[in-house]
């Protein structure tokens, strides 16, 4: 088989082992913590509107989170992790 496959297919196992929780020794896996987004927003004092278009959520996705059909994954619940520990650094980098 090619190089190229054999990359793939490593790479792939490599990330099937660590979803399923498999990681070589010496890794540490970093599990945001869940983050309620209705009482952050309260915390900064920012509308629904406001807190969307300062950090970059859309509106529906903001109001999903709060009525809770919804929680956010990935990216956005690390910036929201973010925004909970320092919101002004993370307005202020938003905003250079």
């Amino acid at each position: 088989m090619s190089t190229a496959f054999e990359s793939i297919k490593r790479g792939l196992q490599e990330a099937i082992e660590h979803a399923e929780g498999h990681s070589p020794p010496g890794t540490r896996i970093h599990r945001p913590r869940p983050v309620d987004v209705k009482a952050l927003r309260a915390k900064v004092g920012m509308t629904q509107e406001q807190f969307a278009a300062r950090f970059g959520f859309s509106t529906a996705t903001l109001r999903h989170w709060e009525r809770g059909d919804r929680t956010p994954h990935g990216p956005a619940l690390v910036l929201l992790n973010v925004i909970e520990r320092n919101p002004t650094a993370v307005i202020e980098a938003l905003s250079a």
